[in-house]
């Protein structure tokens, strides 16, 4: 027989550290949303040195074991937080197959300054661009992050023996008018009329991806 205090009664299992309850098990798909939008604010207001797992934990109100036990590492983490706030950017190989190849530039061009225009859009990208900026590892992430999912996709619709520089030549282009127009804000590029850059910068983009 087995008292009130005894051990041999089945009493409830004791989970291990880190490991989530079966309510927030259940509650997994908005638990991993929360974390992700916290890890976004947190990488963009700190950057990814100032950026701690305890810190975005502590934004998203869960245990930082939590934060662990779905993403693992801080990198991990800024991974995946950037795939998400970069989700807009991977329709970019769309606009360069769709339409004529002789405006493929255009098309391009209008797309990703597209997204820079966009305050929703914009946002995440800055913490993105700041965090690879200042740091080695977040540079990395994101390195890994385009020339996968969007450079790679980009020089396969081009179908020319040196897509691949072609296709990085003109996220160069891009990348460094985006720098300059929305993270430095340098005048008059900062200012200056959408439509008139589209005019200027497209036919450059063209030249990279096709001309010989």
């Amino acid at each position: 027989m087995t008292g009130a205090t005894g051990t041999t009664g089945a009493g409830p299992a004791r989970r291990g550290r880190g490991r989530p309850s079966r309510r927030e098990t259940a509650a997994a798909p908005a638990t991993r949303d929360c974390i992700l939008e916290a890890a976004r604010e947190e990488f963009s207001e700190r950057g990814y040195d100032k950026t701690s797992v305890r810190g975005i934990a502590k934004a998203a109100g869960v245990d930082s074991a939590l934060v662990h036990h779905y993403f693992g590492t801080k990198e991990q983490v800024f991974e995946a937080a950037i795939e998400v706030a970069f989700a807009p950017a991977l329709s970019a190989p769309d606009a360069v197959a769709e339409g004529p190849r002789d405006a493929v530039g255009e098309r391009l061009t209008r797309f990703v300054l597209g997204i820079w225009e966009n305050p929703a859009t914009r946002t995440p990208l800055l913490a993105i661009v700041r965090s690879a900026v200042n740091n080695e590892t977040a540079a990395a992430v994101f390195r890994r992050l385009v020339a996968a999912q969007l450079l790679r996709r980009i020089s396969g619709q081009l179908g020319l023996p040196d897509a691949e520089l072609r296709a990085e030549l003109a996220a160069a282009q891009l990348v460094g008018i985006a720098m300059l127009r929305y993270v430095i804000k340098v005048e008059p590029l900062a200012s200056a009329d959408l439509e008139q850059l589209v005019a200027r910068v497209a036919p450059v983009v063209q030249g990279h991806l096709t001309n010989p």
